[in-house]
């Protein structure tokens, strides 16, 4: 899958990040069947996300980004395209994480929403379904209040904007 993007704004060294621990997670814009796409509320930290998580152990990357959707927004989702990869250099955590970035749709009806205890205590809320230009709106105007929602408001932010010159 072809790199997006480095976030690496602390200009961390190659040297200092192959001390970092590797993340691989998942993520992606979701049309539904109105077209509307799901945005997650981030309350506690005021900004907004495209569902999405880690890759867990002997899952694909396309089944991880399934699996989240069913986990945060509640529906099964079929992968329509694949956007690209995008690398984090997370010094905070000394973490280097790579998402595998997609774009799917809703299949199937809904189910229950099951989110982790780090998610709700972040804040996290029922997705919005929205359409494609406010997702982006609020998505790229939010301003978060911790160093984790920078990483996600620019990561999610690209997301979309590449996924718009495939969805034309």
């Amino acid at each position: 899958m072809k790199i997006l993007r480095i976030i690496n704004p602390e200009n961390i060294t190659e040297e200092i990040a192959n001390n970092f621990k590797p993340r691989l997670a998942a993520r992606g814009l979701v049309f539904d069947e109105k077209n509307n796409v799901a945005v997650l509320p981030v309350s506690n930290h005021n900004y907004y996300k495209l569902p999405g998580g880690g890759i867990e152990e002997g899952e694909d990357s396309q089944l991880a980004f399934r699996r989240e959707c069913l986990e945060e927004i509640g529906f099964d989702v079929e992968v329509i395209s694949e956007v690209g990869s995008i690398v984090e250099y997370r010094g905070q955590i000394s973490v280097i994480q790579t998402s595998y970035c997609y774009v799917g749709k809703v299949v199937g009806g809904k189910k229950e929403i099951h989110l982790t205890e780090h998610e709700i205590s972040q804040g996290f809320k029922q997705p919005l379904w929205v359409p494609f230009q406010e997702a982006l709106k609020l998505i790229s105007t939010s301003t978060p209040n911790n160093w984790e929602g920078d990483f996600i408001k620019e990561r999610d932010t690209l997301i979309l904007e590449e996924a718009r010159k495939l969805i034309k």
